[in-house]
């Protein structure tokens, strides 16, 4: 059974090749989970959204009941980018000299289509729900975008980690060769013969430090960066701290019994637990019956081959088939119907 591999985790992740029903075994965990009295929080992080066909209701960027127990949203990477990078134009905005600001526009404007922007921006909306959903929330379900954008976006989190690390430590470096220089600086000796005048400038200089001084317009910007860099390193390490708890995280690979979604399966798990994410199952779905005439039956019987290899190579991870299903999965009776599989 699915739900036992699940055990006690709060976030699931439930991922792979796009079109093996993702969105369904997704949905249908929560569900089983709400029939078990837990609240859920089902989010989706795939641009080409299904939430909303699957539960035949308009889902967007709030909070939607989608069931009793269970609440919905859709994460729109396009919009949460750009939001992410107005504020942080607003930001650094207020860090330069007016004159710049045009050039700083221009910059972001260029960023909006630069690679790994998207991502960037989604880590941090994805981090934002998984630790104020916990709060409010047994459970946090993402249904998340097929296979590549999943799996950069959760790798992400150890190398921005390692990069902002590195930016730190480069901008210490920086502010130790600043205050070696400003050691080096002559002072002023007033009439150049250390006279009084001089004596007291010199007295206040080392009365007042460097800490008692009115910081300059330099100085202040390089604390404002140096914030802002932990802050990121923060929310970059918790998340990667959430992402590889296994008692806490879990992630579901989803595909049908094909050879493509078993080769993309097999390479997913590997980048996964490579980035520290435990894998808890492997969810085949659309199994073809047996008993439904020859060509079915044949189906079958190749399907069968297939997750033989699957199995050969990942013979650690737990298997659950799903049944291929008549009719369309549409609605919150449909969802329910398949989560008694689940179970």
């Amino acid at each position: 059974m699915l739900l036992n591999h699940l055990a006690d985790r709060r976030i699931l992740f439930f991922g792979g090749k796009g079109g093996v029903g993702k969105t369904t075994l997704a949905s249908a965990t929560a569900s089983a989970l709400a029939r078990t009295g837990k609240t859920v929080l089902l989010v989706s992080t795939d641009p080409a959204h299904n939430l909303g066909h699957l539960w035949d209701r308009q889902v967007g960027s709030g909070l939607v009941h989608l069931a009793p127990g269970i609440t919905g949203t859709e994460v729109d990477p396009g919009a949460t980018a750009a939001a992410h990078l107005s504020a942080v134009s607003a930001t650094v905005r207020g860090m330069m000299p007016e004159h710049l600001h045009r050039e700083v526009e221009r910059y972001f404007d260029l960023a909006r289509s630069s690679p790994g922007t998207h991502e960037a921006a989604m880590l941090e909306r994805i981090s934002e729900i998984a630790t104020t959903g916990l709060e409010s929330h047994d459970v946090i379900i993402f249904d998340t975008a097929p296979t590549g954008h999943t799996t950069r976006l959760l790798d992400l989190p150890r190398l921005m980690t390692a990069w902002t690390e590195g930016l730190l430590s480069r901008r210490t470096k920086t502010e130790r060769f600043a205050d070696a220089l400003k050691g080096l600086e002559p002072r002023s000796r007033g009439d150049g013969l250390g006279g009084p005048q001089g004596e007291d400038r010199t007295g206040e200089a080392r009365a007042g430090g460097r800490g008692s001084s009115p910081r300059s317009a330099q100085e202040s910007r390089d604390a404002r960066i140096r914030s802002i860099l932990e802050a990121r390193q923060a929310l970059f390490h918790r998340m990667h701290g959430l992402l590889t708890d296994a008692d806490l995280t879990a992630f579901v690979v989803v595909l049908t019994a094909e050879r493509l979604p078993v080769l993309e399966s097999v390479a997913l798990h590997g980048e996964l637990t490579q980035t520290g994410l435990d894998v808890a199952a492997l969810a085949v779905n659309r199994r073809s019956p047996t008993d439904q005439g020859e060509f079915l039956a044949q189906r079958h019987a190749a399907e069968a081959d297939h997750l033989a290899s699957l199995q050969s190579q990942l013979p650690e991870v737990p298997v659950e088939e799903f049944p291929l299903l008549g009719g369309e999965m549409t609605g919150p009776a449909a969802v329910q119907r398949f989560a008694e599989l689940l179970r």
